[in-house]
């Protein structure tokens, strides 16, 4: 309890010091600081679950399991390392104009309490947190991407308000309805909505009022995962805000967003003797994959192109967990985690990047090689590594989920393959003179600090080649628990 209250209780300490702080040069080693305690602090919880076993703290409140403690470990890990990114960054966005005192104190704050509520909606067995915690991100995401205060900025912040806070309404909705099944079964005064209580008695819910609830947990969180046709948030976010925020939240709001769908869809399964959930996890899953790399050719924005990789990526996953079973559901966990890792690795080279060339149109952007050896090979590598060229991790999870469709869905393997290989075309074709061709730009005096890049690829690149016993027993344990065992 005392560790869960530390990795929970850092982050937002740190949100209201930086709050008074985050304006003055300090404050970006004192949010590397808060983010590196966090991560510690993640760790050793992580350490206690694997020796001791499951954790339940504050009235079983808060329940750390199999399913979830690695996720909280990777989005602090992926805070510390953006954290870290976005000291040079933030100073080079400083010197430029871009960024305020006012500014950099609301940026600086807002991140530190996004952190907090990533771990919360991770951590809490109570779904009706879990749905705060998702509101909490929306309200603090959307302080993120209009920091700026430009026209571009505001209005995707706007546009990213309405939306997610109609998904979220949804998701509030389906809440409702989960509690009123359950108040029937566990009574009023026995934790109706605590997951824990829920996953007992899931064979005695009524189907009925289940299979409405999940439809609108759908709509509601689905909104937040990006999946066709809920995604015209993403892009714009991604494309207006500081690249930092561009990072976190594909490397982390969408991962805590498909966490909560998998949470409710283990009740659903368990409710209904059909496999709705998963035929709708498939459906808009495959949607999401076929809409998002056709897009991914039509783009001239970086920052808007890696976000409709996010969204294919984010629908490549919703499809794996969709079909269930142990080989799918082991490589949509696997396919979480080198998302994360390689698309955040990607935005940290893009943002320097786009701030070297003073523009985020890729025909501008040319001869990264020869300006700054280190951004290229990163945006390069990264870039190979996210469209499943082996042996980066993506590779492995997408051949799982591709072998797994061939034998169980074989109707939606050649989507899988068209989709994939529109969205390889698409990406390679932009990325490789941005990289490759000729400029006239001189080479950068001194090469930026893109070590966490290179960490990100580097983990990216093992879980190709080697998963550790403790992750791969893991995702086992995970998958045996989403799998109703």
């Amino acid at each position: 309890m005392e560790t869960l209250l530390f990795v929970l209780g850092i982050p937002l300490f740190g949100s209201l010091v930086l709050a008074f702080t985050g304006q003055r040069d300090i404050a970006r080693e004192i949010n590397v600081a808060f983010s590196l305690a966090t991560f510690i602090a993640t760790c050793v919880l992580t350490g206690e679950v694997i020796s001791g076993g499951p954790i339940f703290a504050w009235h079983r409140e808060f329940f750390i399991d199999p399913l979830n403690v690695f996720l909280v470990t990777l989005t602090a890990f992926v805070g510390l390392t953006t954290a870290i990114f976005s000291r040079p960054y933030m100073r080079i966005e400083r010197d430029h104009g871009k960024m305020t005192p006012t500014r950099l104190r609301l940026y600086h704050s807002m991140y530190q309490l996004f952190s907090c509520t990533m771990l919360v909606a991770l951590t809490t067995n109570n779904l009706g947190i879990l749905w705060v915690a998702m509101e909490a991100a929306t309200l603090t995401t959307v302080l993120l991407v209009s920091v700026y205060r430009t026209p571009a900025s505001l209005e995707a912040a706007w546009k990213y308000f309405i939306l997610c806070g109609v998904g979220i309404a949804q998701a509030l909705f389906g809440t409702v309805l989960l509690y009123m099944a359950a108040e029937k079964v566990v009574g009023v005064d026995g934790g109706a909505l605590l997951w824990t209580n829920l996953a007992a008695v899931k064979g005695r819910l009524d189907p009925g009022i289940i299979t409405l609830a999940f439809a609108f947990l759908f709509i509601g969180y689905g909104t937040k995962v990006g999946l066709v046709p809920m995604h015209n948030w993403l892009p714009d976010a991604h494309a207006e805000g500081p690249t930092p925020v561009s990072a976190v939240l594909s490397g982390l709001l969408l991962n805590v967003a498909v966490y909560a769908l998998l949470r409710c869809k283990v009740l659903t399964d368990g409710a209904l003797e059909s496999n709705l959930a998963g035929q709708l996890m498939m459906g808009f899953g495959l949607l999401s994959v076929v809409i998002a790399a056709f897009f991914l050719s039509r783009q001239k924005d970086v920052k808007r192109m890696f976000a409709y990789s996010s969204i294919e990526h984010m629908g490549l996953i919703t499809f794996a967990f969709g079909m269930g079973g142990p080989i799918a559901t082991y490589a949509g966990l696997l396919h979480m985690t080198v998302h994360s890792l390689i698309k955040s690795a990607i935005f940290f080279a893009v943002g320097h990047a786009t701030q070297k060339a003073g523009t985020q149109i890729m025909s501008d952007i040319r001869g990264l090689i020869k300006v700054s050896p280190t951004v290229g090979w990163g945006m390069m590598l990264g870039s190979l590594a996210i469209l499943g060229m082996p042996p980066f991790g993506v590779f492995a999870s997408e051949f799982l989920i591709l072998t797994t469709a061939m034998r169980e869905q074989p109707w939606a393997t050649p989507f899988l393959l068209l989709a994939l290989g529109v969205a390889f075309a698409a990406v390679f074709s932009r990325v490789q003179p941005m990289v490759f061709g000729e400029t006239t730009v001189k080479p950068l005096a001194h090469p930026p600090a893109l070590l966490p890049v290179f960490i990100h690829l580097g983990l990216g690149l093992m879980l190709g080649l080697y998963i550790p016993p403790y992750l791969d027993a893991w995702y086992r344990q995970a998958a045996r628990l989403m799998m109703g065992a």
